[in-house]
C-alpha cells in the first residue's frame, strides 16, 4: 500500500493524541469527516497502523526517521517562525539556543522524501534566513 503525504500527516497528528477527534483530525487536514474516516480504515486493513497510541507497521522504521533542524532566524521575526513551526505536525521539539543559530527543531516523518519537503517548507518560511539538518541515523544513549 502506498502511503499518500495526507496519510502521513493524519499518522503524525495522531502520534501527538492517538485520541484526537475525527472531527478536530478532519478540521486540521482540511478534509471531510468521513474522507478521515475512510483513511484510517485502509491504513488499519494494509497494516500501516498496528494499533493506537499509534504503532507504525515495519515500512521503514517503526519510529520514523528523525532530523535535527539548525534555524537562524531574523530577530524581528522569531516569534512568527516559532508559530509556523508550532502549526507543522512534524515538528516534535522546538528549542531556543545560543551559538550561531536561533532555534534547533527536531522533525520526525516516514521516509526521506517526506523529510525533504518539510526541510523546503522550513526553508521557505518568512524571517527563516539559514537552516542546516542532520538525519539521525541511530541513537546511542537516551536517558528519558
Amino acid at each position: 500500500m502506498r502511503v499518500t503525504e495526507k496519510d502521513e500527516e493524519l499518522i503524525a497528528l495522531l502520534q501527538t493524541n492517538a485520541r484526537m477527534p475525527v472531527s478536530e483530525l478532519a478540521r486540521r487536514l482540511g478534509v471531510s469527516r468521513t474522507t478521515i474516516q475512510d483513511r484510517l480504515r485502509r491504513l488499519e486493513i494494509s497494516g500501516v497502523i498496528a494499533g493506537y497510541g499509534v504503532r507504525l507497521a515495519s515500512q521503514g522504521t517503526a519510529e520514523g526517521i528523525l532530523a535535527h533542524v539548525e534555524l537562524s532566524v531574523e530577530p524581528r521575526m522569531n516569534a512568527d517562525v516559532v508559530r509556523a513551526l508550532v502549526r507543522m505536525p512534524q515538528v516534535e521539539t522546538l528549542h531556543t539556543v545560543s551559538g550561531k543559530f536561533d532555534l534547533i527543531a527536531q522533525i520526525r516523518a516516514l521516509t526521506t522524501d517526506h523529510i525533504d519537503k518539510v526541510l523546503d517548507q522550513i526553508g521557505i518560511l518568512e524571517g527563516v534566513t539559514r537552516t542546516e539538518s542532520a538525519i539521525i541515523l541511530s541513537t546511542k544513549l537516551d536517558r528519558r
